[in-house]
């Protein structure tokens, strides 16, 4: 009998927590050489995988996470692609959710897991959350039925649950449970067995080669609506130079004040071929502009609708899709359109 093929697995570090030390002389947290961290995980050794490290240099806290970051990532995950059966990426937790999100986007035909965890507490302390957040991905990137991989999307894994990368938001920077996804269930849960959810997972349309473009463009803007809106603030924002994209943050299910000024200054820059993406700032429901009265003019005056997209989701993809090199309207049309799980249909 032939024997059956051991697991490929990449993992690669990035930063954050996960692999961090507390430094004496300031008590404050740095990273460590990645070898540090497999051996705190000496676990691994029993799955009997072909388990490969590498790590992204230069290591960093994910708050100096940026596009070009996001590009060296999936570069790196490219270049091994044909070597590895999935892949685990380390990442700091605080921006965790946008590289996640980005990748989803930049990856076309992607048929293998790309799993991203981090920990709240370094995996050298006593009670970390790191080894078994690292284990348990390690095991669902390497997970195969029929020969396939049963998660080919990318994704988060913490605390038992696994969720889709552009459908995850961090909502608690103490708690172990750090991450969250309010408007699509978990494609897994970790207990005594890994329960897959395959009715939501996502895969591919197409089977074709694997393609990453890496094109972003950075022009855009996060602005969150407030009670008492300074109109010389949100005109100064809606005239800075070379602007694209504006994430529109609006209230409930996408309101905003019904004051004239605000509604006209949006009208001149959609007007300027500026891209406005109406998303919510509540956690959980979505955008439905129309149902009030101070979200009709938003829809008359061309704001496009984030229906149900995470800001993390929303923000990725508007860089993403203008780095494209489409039309306006095309940018539109897409933003619109569901194309990796992001939107509920």
């Amino acid at each position: 009998m032939n024997k059956k093929r051991r697991p490929s697995i990449l993992i690669i570090y990035t930063g954050g927590t996960i692999g961090m030390v507390q430094r004496p002389q300031t008590g404050t947290l740095a990273p460590v050489k990645f070898e540090q961290i497999l051996q705190e995980v000496p676990e691994l050794n029993k799955f009997n995988f072909n388990i490969k490290t590498e790590v992204l240099n230069p290591v960093i806290d994910s708050s100096n996470m940026n596009p070009a970051r996001w590009v060296k990532i999936a570069k790196r995950i490219e270049r091994r692609y044909n070597e590895f059966d999935g892949f685990v990426v380390l990442h700091g937790t605080d921006t965790m959710a946008y590289t996640a999100s980005a990748l989803s986007f930049m990856f076309d035909n992607l048929d293998k897991p790309i799993v991203f965890t981090g920990s709240q507490l370094p995996i050298g302390m006593l009670r970390t959350d790191g080894k078994e957040n690292l284990i348990t991905s390690v095991e669902i990137a390497a997970a195969q039925q029929n020969g396939k991989s049963i998660v080919p999307e990318v994704c988060i894994y913490f605390d038992s649950k696994l969720y889709r990368g552009n459908r995850t938001v961090k909502r608690d920077s103490e708690l172990f449970s750090a991450f969250r996804s309010v408007n699509y269930p978990a494609l897994a849960v970790a207990g005594v067995d890994i329960k897959y959810s395959s009715e939501f997972i996502f895969h591919p349309n197409s089977n074709g080669i694997l393609k990453v473009n890496t094109q972003f463009n950075d022009n855009v803007v996060i602005l969150k609506m407030f009670p008492g809106m300074n109109q010389n603030v949100f005109h100064s924002i809606l005239s800075i130079p070379n602007l694209k994209g504006i994430i529109l943050e609006t209230f409930g299910s996408g309101n905003v004040p019904t004051l004239r000024w605000l509604v006209n200054a949006i009208k001149r820059a959609i007007k300027k071929g500026i891209i406005i993406l109406n998303i919510t700032q509540c956690e959980g429901g979505r955008v439905i502009m129309g149902q009030y009265e101070t979200s009709l003019e938003l829809l008359n005056a061309g704001v496009v609708s984030g229906k149900d997209m995470t800001v993390e989701a929303a923000i990725t993809k508007l860089m993403f899709l203008l780095g494209q090199g489409l039309k306006t309207a095309e940018v539109k049309k897409y933003l619109n359109i569901n194309l990796r799980g992001e939107i509920s249909e």
